[in-house]
């Protein structure tokens, strides 16, 4: 169970990442047909569960990283069509880039950073809740 201060910071966490969500799927959501199990894009209260993208994170303990504990950003593609790895890539980089973008606005005054760990997109810096 979390905290009630952990709580609110991954709640702002998700509206961030569902903002880059909404984002992509202007972007690229017409791209590839959506898995047909998921409804189009805002027709559901969680845009977890809609479209083509599913954009979000999970903590990390940090064990054996470079840059320690943090929020792993996971960039999920939901289509049975194969998607290329440049593409894939691209938008990966569309996402780490918006992340840097938007950390000061969802978290001011925190001293957060959007580093790669490996082949991962990170989120490190100031998590005390």
């Amino acid at each position: 169970m979390l905290g009630p201060k952990t709580a609110a910071f991954e709640a702002r966490l998700k509206e961030l990442f569902d903002t880059i969500d909404a984002e992509m799927e202007a972007r690229w959501g017409d791209r590839y047909p959506r898995h047909p199990a998921r409804p189009p894009a805002g027709t559901v209260p969680n845009a977890e569960d809609d479209g083509l993208f599913n954009v979000g994170a999970a903590f990390s303990a940090g064990y054996g990283s470079q840059h320690g504990r943090g929020y792993v950003i996971e960039v999920r593609i939901a289509t049975l069509d194969s998607v290329e790895s440049q593409q894939r890539e691209r938008m990966k980089q569309y996402v780490k880039q918006r992340v840097d973008e938007l950390l000061p606005e969802f978290f001011p005054g925190r001293d957060l950073v959007v580093t790669s760990d490996g082949a991962l997109i990170k989120i490190v810096g100031d998590l005390s809740s």
